[in-house]
């Protein structure tokens, strides 16, 4: 439901009643993950998506049938090769929907719309819905900030201490920046009848910093941006570092590599690409930047550039574990020769690290498509008033 945050928060601000369908869970080959979303206004306007095609006819429909109804439902779709004609999934995936009415006079209302705004305005929030359970605590929201201080908002009933253990997994999913599913028991403990939590999580987007502001790198902030990331270009040249050699990028930095890594904010989600091949800027940059808790440490280089840099790394010492880490010579094996190219390289590596990819050609492989997708869809489905 967040990743259509700004939309529904217009919605919520205009006032319009509207449904929202979200993908709570996925076996197979899934197309999306939990959280994405599809939503349906009172006037029939739908925006997002929650198959990339497949069942979003029945989907709008039953979006249409919970605003008129005012009740949640829970419905599963799968491939059918019983019936060609029967709305499923073509990809042999199953996915688990949850639709919610977002009304006027809907209790879960208050809460759904801070976490739209929240997501909306770019804040760390997190929100919480019972997708499976008890009929009458179906679609309950509670929300979590970053803030550990700040109280919850919301509500899923029940228990006292279900809202005290939800709020706390809630915020240990926003801390990760994840979005997923966790069983709890009804009564908040691990024990008794559980509940299944789709807790959706609306983080900042991650950091891409590239280091070196050479023709490759303005390529590759322009795939950086594509793929959702907040990108920096510093390089200690100010000749080179500028806004007309990079337009896309959200900030320039002309500063020593290393000294503005030692300053700068990073996280788990963050990327590093060093595309100087130059060892007065390598070394102490990649010394520093294989210590800290980022993602993806990649550099550019030759393979003769990439031992003699190591030797040079080992000379500071840089362990071996922690030379592990470093992905040199940067990106996978596309034969790439442009810049573009070169960037495409090293955005798949970026993803299949991020992914769990091989990095190798689907054709003829026996790996999973969607690794995220493979853990078994859970719930118990039907319709509840």
């Amino acid at each position: 439901m967040l990743d259509i945050a700004e939309e529904l928060n217009r919605w919520v601000e205009q006032g319009r009643d509207f449904a929202v369908a979200t993908v709570v869970a996925v076996g197979g080959s899934a197309p999306r993950q939990p959280g994405a979303a599809l939503a349906v206004d009172s006037d029939g306007t739908a925006i997002g998506s929650v198959s990339g095609g497949c069942v979003e006819g029945a989907v709008y429909d039953l979006c249409q049938q919970a605003l008129e109804d005012g009740g949640c439902v829970l419905e599963r779709f799968g491939y059918s090769d019983e019936d060609a004609f029967a709305v499923g999934l073509t990809c042999g995936g199953i996915i688990d929907i949850l639709v919610t009415p977002v009304r006027a006079d809907s209790s879960a209302r208050p809460v759904l719309a801070a976490a739209l705004a929240a997501a909306a305005s770019g804040e760390a929030a997190a929100v919480a819905r019972i997708t499976s359970g008890p009929a009458d605590l179906m679609g309950r929201a509670l929300l979590v900030r970053s803030d550990a201080d700040a109280p919850h908002e919301g509500s899923l009933g029940g228990h006292p201490e279900l809202d005290r253990t939800a709020a706390g997994e809630a915020r240990a999913m926003l801390d990760a920046g994840r979005t997923g599913t966790v069983e709890i028991g009804e009564d908040g403990s691990r024990c008794g009848q559980p509940l299944t939590l789709l807790v959706e999580s609306s983080v900042p987007p991650p950091r891409m910093i590239v280091f070196g502001a050479i023709d490759f790198a303005s390529a590759l902030v322009r795939i950086g941006k594509f793929l959702g990331y907040r990108v920096t270009v510093c390089d200690a040249r100010p000749v080179f570092a500028t806004a007309a050699r990079f337009p896309d990028a959200d900030e320039i930095v002309v500063e020593w590599p290393h000294k503005y890594l030692e300053r700068t904010e990073v996280d788990g989600r963050t990327v590093l690409c060093v595309l100087t091949h130059d060892a007065k800027f390598d070394v102490p940059l990649l010394e520093l930047a294989l210590r800290l808790p980022v993602a993806y440490v990649g550099a550019m280089g030759s393979r003769r550039t990439h031992l003699e840099r190591n030797e040079r790394l080992r000379e500071v010492g840089v362990s071996e574990l922690e030379l592990t880490r470093l992905r040199s010579p940067i990106g996978l094996d596309l034969g790439a020769r442009t810049p573009e190219e070169t960037a495409l390289s090293i955005a798949a590596e970026i993803v299949a690290n991020r992914r769990g990819g091989s990095g190798v050609s689907l054709t003829g492989a026996h790996t999973p498509i969607h690794h995220d997708g493979s853990r078994r869809a859970a719930g118990r489905i039907g319709s509840v008033a």
